[in-house]
């Protein structure tokens, strides 16, 4: 689904919240191998969703790019895809 254009987000730094730049985007707990399935999470037209794998909560943040984050470290590219 990458190639799609759906931005993927991680939360290996353990943090509480994370606000994304997109009301659709896929969860993949933490950075690979300690992955969980990734989940496609669509807000609708809410501006919070939780990951039911993981539990963190991500906030619609309008002020984003498409596809960004903060912290902004929370933003996946899968590096074996962009070789």
């Amino acid at each position: 689904m990458a190639d799609t254009g759906i931005p993927h987000f991680h939360n290996d730094p353990g943090v509480a919240v994370i606000h994304v730049g997109a009301h659709e985007f896929m969860c993949i707990g933490a950075k690979p191998p300690f992955d969980h399935p990734h989940v496609f999470l669509d807000m609708g037209s809410d501006h919070e969703i939780v990951c039911p794998y993981c539990s963190t909560l991500f906030k619609y943040e309008p002020s984003l790019k498409h596809g960004t984050c903060t912290p902004p470290e929370c933003e996946y590219h899968d590096a074996a895809k962009a070789a």
